[in-house]
């Protein structure tokens, strides 16, 4: 089973449109999990337990963080991979299955508290920034902002270009750009982008901008004005959830 579920997943990332088109080629898997009523803490618990098996298993640690405002999620996880090819060898799935086996919560026994505690949960998998671009925002962050896109039809590549737009424009006035991660297999999201803020305080700073500085900003970086970056933005997408969210400590 494990051998056709490769041979699946190999097939359909040599063939996603998504894939091909996308710069950045390091492949990472996002899951949003609105745990059960009750049960956040010990979904928490359970992941913070489970660390040490990643390193057995010679995988990257997940990176997380904690629903504060906005979408339905409680938590959202990071899974860096590498590649389909990769994360999926024959030596990976073995050394990941000895790991899991031998945890202090064996694999079953953890799959079986996961889902008591979880009432929803969805995977994106994604191709983003090289890891250690995403491990050096994550340690110095407390605070994030999460947008996730569902763009029109045919506008994906307008819908990534626009997030590159906002991202020089973010340079221009003095903040720290996001990174953007776009579809590769799974959920309907076509693209996510990630914030990264010492606070809800560092996050808020940009009002504080000079409006002359915002104006040259946008227009060097290829809007008409300020003003026009949010309705730009939504003339290329179906839909668009944020979130804010911090660390989980």
């Amino acid at each position: 089973m494990k051998r056709l579920l490769l041979t699946v997943a190999l097939t359909a990332a040599t063939f996603c449109p998504a894939a091909a088109a996308q710069t950045d080629s390091y492949l990472y898997k996002a899951m949003f999990v609105r745990a059960a009523p009750g049960k956040l803490l010990d979904l928490i618990a359970l992941y913070k337990e489970r660390m040490p098996v990643y390193d057995a298993a010679g995988d990257v640690r997940p990176f997380w963080m904690r629903h504060s405002q906005g979408d339905q999620w409680d938590i959202m996880f990071l899974f860096p991979l590498g590649s389909w090819s990769e994360y999926f060898s024959k030596e990976r799935i073995a050394k990941r299955d000895d790991a899991g086996n031998k945890a202090k919560v064996p694999q079953s026994e953890f799959a079986r508290r996961f889902y008591n505690a979880v009432s929803w949960h969805e995977d994106l998998f994604v191709e983003g920034p090289p890891l250690e671009a995403v491990r050096k925002s994550w340690e110095s962050a407390g605070f994030f902002h999460v947008e996730i896109f569902i763009s029109l039809a045919g506008k994906q590549a307008d819908l990534r270009k626009e997030r590159e737009m906002e991202n020089a424009y973010l340079v221009g006035i003095g903040r720290k750009p996001n990174l953007i991660f776009t579809h590769d297999q799974g959920a309907a999201w076509d693209l996510f982008t990630i914030g990264f803020y010492r606070d809800i305080k560092h996050y808020a700073e940009s009002a504080d901008v000079p409006e002359a500085k915002r104006e040259s900003a946008a227009k060097a970086a290829g809007f008409d004005n300020a003003d026009a970056i949010g309705p730009y933005l939504r003339s290329l997408i179906a839909s668009h959830h944020d979130t804010l969210a911090v660390a989980v400590k």
